[in-house]
């Protein structure tokens, strides 16, 4: 990573690095590193965390397209072969499933989150079975909705195992603010 500071945490028993992107320069700032917390107060854009890898396992990927999206293009492998793609793919919210749950494992906000509001998902390449996934995700947008909470975007780029993106996400998220005592 080419700017800010890199700071590793120890959340739920895995490793997390989160880049601030101007360095560590406030009192605030600080506070995150010790504390681990991260309200919407203490959040800016450009923060990173990396993603671990998530492996498309066969046997998963058929489970969940029999499950969940029983076409063809996923289930028949004699289909697929006559496609494009020349074999099975994986169905595309699997793919980001699988980014996402390793995402949660380095999330943001951790209790502090209130809730989801939306997401937004692009499907750029095929992602066969035992492709690996890697990822980052970056905060790109902070709205204030009241002194309570306030609107995160998080924008995620996954990549499979030879560089190539082959989705995009973006997800807004409801975080709580710090509560000022009087």
């Amino acid at each position: 990573i080419a700017l800010g500071e890199c700071f590793y945490f120890i959340r739920g028993g895995n490793i997390q690095k989160r880049v601030f992107p101007n360095g560590i320069n406030s009192d605030t700032e600080k506070d995150i590193i010790k504390n681990q917390k991260m309200y919407f107060d203490d959040i800016v854009p450009g923060m990173t965390v990396e993603i671990a890898p998530a492996v498309i396992e066969k046997e998963k990927m058929m489970t969940f397209a029999r499950d969940y999206d029983n076409i063809p293009l996923h289930t028949d492998e004699e289909y697929a072969k006559n496609t494009p793609f020349g074999k099975l793919i994986a169905p595309g919210v699997m793919s980001f499933m699988s980014v996402w749950a390793k995402y949660l494992e380095v999330d943001f906000f951790g209790e502090e989150l209130l809730a989801g509001k939306s997401t937004k998902i692009e499907w750029l390449k095929p992602v066969f079975a035992e492709d690996v996934l890697t990822g980052k995700a970056t905060i790109t947008r902070l709205v204030k909705r009241n002194e309570k909470n306030g609107l995160v975007e998080v924008s995620i780029d996954a990549y499979n195992q030879n560089g190539e993106l082959v989705l995009k996400d973006v997800t807004e998220a409801i975080v709580k603010c710090r509560l000022v005592c009087s």
